[in-house]
């Protein structure tokens, strides 16, 4: 009858690899052969969603052009961003919702303002020829120029007021940093304005 106390025997029954690597070299006790030793290969995962970056710089030189390219780069798209009127990209003085309503106000219709510059160089030309009737002229048109642009400034406010408060009654902006803002947004060209104009002429906003 065996003895319930007899000691296991040290050696195991090892697979043909592992004999293998016992019978290359004599290894210590409880060693355990890697699974390169065992001839074992450990399938490798493809890259996926790998960055393409830029190449290494091989000099100081070299990482200062990329550096400007890489500048170059973000300019370029901070602005586009800001042209589409895109909130990432724009100033602090075109951020926020009532902002944007006010934009779609002034560019839904035509302004007096964006004639003002126009105007005003044909004011400028007038004044510095010395005939008296060309120079009363140009007097004339310049003080009409600025009542109109005052009083389209005046209906630009009132609407700025009317929409804001209907759409936005809890707003924290203050009405005179809107009117200004519309007002002078109202003085630029059209094709000028940043942000574009989101909406058409004649649009309801």
């Amino acid at each position: 009858m065996p003895s319930l106390f007899r000691r296991k025997p040290a050696t195991v029954d090892a697979s043909p690899a592992e004999q293998e690597v016992v019978a290359g070299e004599p290894r210590p006790k409880g060693y355990t052969p890697s699974k390169k030793e065992l001839g074992v290969v450990t399938p490798k995962r493809a890259a996926q969603g790998r960055r393409v970056q830029d190449p290494a710089p091989s000099s100081r030189k070299e990482a200062y052009k990329q550096m400007r390219e890489r500048q170059r780069a973000e300019r370029a798209e901070a602005a586009e961003g800001m042209r589409n009127g895109d909130e990432r990209y724009l100033l602090a003085r075109d951020r926020g919702p009532e902002r944007s309503l006010v934009r779609d106000i002034v560019d839904s219709r035509r302004t007096v303002g964006s004639f003002f510059i126009a105007g005003a160089v044909v004011v400028l030309i007038g004044s510095s020829i010395n005939i008296p009737a060309v120079y009363y002229a140009s007097n004339v048109l310049w003080a009409g120029l600025a009542l109109a642009v005052f009083v389209d400034s005046v209906l630009i406010a009132r609407r700025i007021k009317k929409q804001v408060r209907a759409r936005f009654p809890q707003t924290t902006q203050k009405l005179g940093g809107l009117y200004f803002y519309g007002i002078m947004r109202g003085l630029t060209f059209r094709r000028m304005r940043v942000p574009k104009p989101k909406v058409q002429l004649g649009a309801t906003v």
